[in-house]
């Protein structure tokens, strides 16, 4: 939450940065679920953490399940309610 500064104070670059940054996130969550919802058949749900993976993968790269759901209405469900919450998976990206 930010908190307005009076006319006098400056905000903190960081605070700016992470609320830029959180709204960009939300932003590439939404974009990444719009591209799924365009052609759902095209990916599966893994069963173990509830990722959204492509057709071709064999194991999930967040939980390495091998069990997937690959009907529509379960990857649409899905990725409407991944882009409407924070990422929850450290990836190992996140770890460098």
């Amino acid at each position: 939450m930010i908190v307005a500064a009076s006319s006098n104070q400056m905000m903190s670059p960081y605070v700016i940065s992470a609320v830029t940054m959180k709204d960009s996130h939300f932003d590439d969550r939404a974009k990444q679920a719009a591209k799924i919802l365009e052609a759902p058949a095209q990916y599966k749900v893994c069963e173990g953490c509830g990722s959204i993976v492509t057709l071709r993968t064999v194991s999930c790269p967040s939980c390495h399940a091998y069990l997937f759901d690959q009907t529509d209405s379960r990857v649409i469900k899905q990725a409407t309610a991944l882009a409407k919450k924070n990422a929850s998976s450290v990836l190992s990206s996140d770890l460098i």
